[in-house]
């Protein structure tokens, strides 16, 4: 782990907070890794829940050097391309092409298809028309796979509904577990099974 590096999370008005959750949560608490909000703009945010969240950087500001891994959950500003298309997708394929991880959920699939990172890697999104129906030229069709999170050269995308799933591929990406530390955490959050020992 290179301690000089941190995890950047997107945020912005109408993020949907609990799809990093569980990773966040597993990321600050057992990988001991530094979460940095990124916003637009540093100007505050309100999430779909209605937490506000003060971004500690503003996007054009971001040196690839200091992320280990971003990640962008989803929200509806996706949809409307209401996102400084331009910086971000830059940022996006720099982090790619240095094979920092990149990690999109939900409508966040959609920011990675339009920076064209998705047109040769297997990847998923909320369904098999939601990319091609929002993002025009989309390439990656015969990428696609139907699963609930997908990882591959470093790109982790999920559904919508698989934020348990999207979080075990970050952990996986990361080494964050032992397989089997990941498998009863996996257990547990995705099934709701305790290990014996905790009972």
């Amino acid at each position: 782990m290179d301690n000089s590096r941190s995890i950047h999370v997107v945020v912005f008005d109408g993020f949907a907070d609990w799809e990093p959750a569980h990773a966040l949560a597993e990321l600050r608490r057992w990988g001991k890794r530094t979460v940095h909000t990124v916003g637009f703009t540093v100007a505050p945010v309100i999430s779909m829940g209605g937490l506000r969240v003060s971004p500690d950087v503003a996007l054009e500001d971001v040196a690839i050097d200091d992320v280990e891994l971003l990640l962008l959950p989803g929200g509806d500003a996706w949809e409307r391309a209401t996102y400084p298309r331009a910086d971000l997708e830059s940022l996006i394929t720099r982090l790619v092409a240095a094979e920092t991880p990149v990690a999109a959920i939900c409508a966040a699939t959609l920011a990675l298809g339009r920076a064209r990172v998705l047109d040769q890697r297997r990847h998923t999104s909320n369904t098999r028309s939601y990319l091609p129906t929002h993002v025009p030229g989309y390439a990656g069709g015969s990428y696609y796979v139907d699963a609930s999170a997908v990882r591959d050269g470093h790109v982790i995308t999920a559904s919508g509904l698989a934020p348990v799933d999207f979080a075990r591929e970050i952990f996986a990406e990361l080494q964050i577990f032992s397989a089997r530390d990941e498998a009863l955490w996996y257990a547990m959050f995705k099934d709701g099974r305790l290990p014996e020992t905790a009972t």
